[in-house]
């Protein structure tokens, strides 16, 4: 008799995974620090968004609680934090401010891979500055070439989170053509004294995360700092040393799952706001003189609770996931690596439609300059369409995965 509770593409490994105590739970102690962080950067979010980046008050800041490296293991420097105390982390400043929260985000999970490179790379970055911050982009720049003893590279990089505030990039590379004609792509690390700095983040959302674009002009980028995205993705990293649980994380599982971080916070910040001084608001043209007495504002706002705590379930799982294997020293099988794509997708679709409704319970009033609600919706709408976390993908991903039909739409 088959196990209905037991689905057949569910593998002995998944079954570990799901059995891992999720009651353990992340580090309370660096979330912590974050969330005292909170006023200090919720006050500077406006300069933030005005000025199109993050204020160096909340740089120096999260930089001395040392939240740039929350999952950075410790032997470089870091705090060697599970990937759900990273979530957890970036959550608490993304709840403060989005943008703010989204830079964060981008500068610790590129440092993290960075730590993933060979060791004479990684003593390059860190050596020189323990405690260096590196942003990323995986999109390959315009011109790349194999000369002797590494690559000759030109073009740009766009969208470069956190640019403003890192020493260097990790950053997509063209590295040859493959059989089919297709670029063949590397990441390299790329000190930004190799680089500069464009000014082109004019956009309705997440302002504050300084998304510039970055620009190469025929540099030299040695061999050993360059790795093949495909070993990457495979877990076949260049690094020597190996003896924390971090070194072994998951790639592109941990690449995805970070980009809903700062979007968990943003939706935790609209129901503060919302069982806050919204909850007092006057229901205009009704007989109710406060929302919280309201059935429809009610109902709204429970549905909106549900969707975020949903949001919240569903990475805690995948966090689990990638953490257990970690520590385990295993790779994620395949329906486990597109299951996190495809929760990561939800999550971030769970949170955008939570935010709306949240909006709706508050009113028109929510889209005024002075309330910040409307700048929590702007930045929502603006992260939940990263590339990466579109949930069209993510399910035409898992939907192929679970009927067998494995080949690569994106990398997962």
């Amino acid at each position: 008799m088959n196990d209905l509770s037991t689905p057949s593409f569910i593998s002995e490994h998944d079954r570990a995974l799901r059995a891992f105590d999720l009651s353990a739970g992340p580090d309370e102690s660096i979330i912590a620090k974050a969330r005292g962080l909170r006023p200090l950067i919720k006050a500077n979010a406006q300069a933030s968004e005005d000025g199109r980046r993050v204020v160096q008050a909340s740089i120096d800041a999260l930089h001395e609680q040392n939240l740039f490296h929350v999952s950075v293991p410790k032997h470089r420097g870091g705090q060697g934090a599970s990937f759900r105390t990273f979530i957890e982390t970036v959550a608490e400043v993304g709840r403060a401010d989005g943008g703010t929260g989204w830079a964060c985000c981008l500068l610790n999970v590129c440092t993290w891979f960075a730590t993933l490179f060979s060791d004479r790379a990684q003593d390059e970055v860190f050596g020189p500055t323990p405690r260096a911050r590196v942003c990323g982009i995986f999109t390959p720049a315009e011109k790349g070439e194999r000369v002797e003893g590494g690559y000759r590279v030109s073009g740009m990089w766009h969208y470069g989170s956190g640019s403003l505030h890192a020493d260097w990039g990790a950053l997509g590379i063209r590295i040859g053509t493959r059989a089919d004609g297709s670029p063949e792509v590397g990441l390299a690390l790329i000190p930004f004294t190799d680089l500069t700095i464009k000014d082109t983040w004019y956009v309705a959302g997440m302002r504050a995360s300084g998304s510039n674009t970055l620009v190469a002009d025929d540099i030299f980028i040695p061999e050993h700092r360059v790795m093949r995205f495909e070993d990457m993705a495979a877990g076949d990293y260049s690094r020597t040393y190996a003896d924390e649980n971090n070194y072994h994380a998951s790639f592109v599982p941990v690449a995805a799952i970070v980009l809903v971080a700062a979007q968990l916070g943003l939706a935790r910040a609209a129901m503060d706001a919302t069982l806050g001084s919204g909850a007092r608001k006057a229901v205009s043209y009704t007989i109710y003189n406060q929302a919280s007495q309201s059935p429809p504002h009610q109902i709204k706002t429970a549905e909106a609770m549900c969707d975020i705590d949903q949001a919240h379930l569903l990475i805690a799982r995948a966090c689990a996931d990638i953490d257990y294997a970690a520590s385990q020293r295993q790779k994620l099988e395949l329906v486990t690596r597109a299951r996190i794509r495809m929760d990561t997708g939800r999550a971030a679709q769970l949170c955008r439609g939570a935010i709306n409704m949240l909006l709706s319970v508050n009113g028109a009033g929510s889209f005024a300059n002075v309330n910040p609600l409307q700048r929590i919706w702007r930045d929502s709408e603006v992260a939940s369409r990263h590339a990466f976390v579109l949930p069209e993908f993510a399910s035409f991903i898992y939907g192929r995965v679970l009927f067998g039909v494995p080949d690569l739409v994106q990398p997962f």
